[in-house]
């Protein structure tokens, strides 16, 4: 009886994470401190990466370097929005700034400093990417990364567009 409950609660918590497939109403500052709901960008008619990083994170800062090579083609091409998204805490929220400065990242840089989007789309471990299409709704999710994930994404995204 015990294995079967389990079972059941396993199934119903990874159908949840599965059906979850639109970004919840959350608000997210700005660099400059302005108050953005993220469900405005899934709403923008376009293809819309949403990843999330940290300053401490190594993986994550490689990972957006690796994605500013790609940047430039995809936002032209498939009129494309990354966004990344911080989970520094309040103390390492001032290092962003300069981070992004040092890195020439073109990205649009929101803040969730109490991992309030992180919490409702339920994920722990970060970097963490998800596609939007252009409907708004998540349509790929990657955790973690390692040299070449890039490429994965590209396919994704020409697979997205359907080119």
């Amino acid at each position: 009886m015990l294995r079967f409950l389990i079972t059941i609660t396993l199934i119903t918590s990874i159908s949840f994470l599965f059906a979850q497939k639109t970004v919840p109403s959350v608000e997210l500052r700005t660099l400059e401190g302005q108050t953005v709901n993220i469900q405005d960008y899934a709403e923008n008619g376009k293809i819309t990466i949403m990843s999330f990083w940290a300053t401490w994170c190594s993986p994550c800062k490689k990972e957006l370097d690796a994605l500013m090579d790609f940047y430039p083609e995809w936002k032209e091409k498939y009129d494309l929005e990354l966004l990344a998204i911080t989970t520094d805490d309040a103390r390492g929220l001032p290092k962003v700034k300069s981070i992004v400065q040092q890195k020439q990242w073109e990205y649009e840089i929101l803040s969730d400093v109490k991992q309030d989007l992180q919490n409702a789309m339920s994920f722990r471990a970060i970097p963490q990417t998800f596609i939007l299409n252009k409907e708004g709704e998540i349509v790929y999710s990657h955790s973690a990364y390692v040299p070449g994930d890039e490429y994965e994404l590209d396919e994704k995204i020409k697979e997205i567009a359907g080119m």
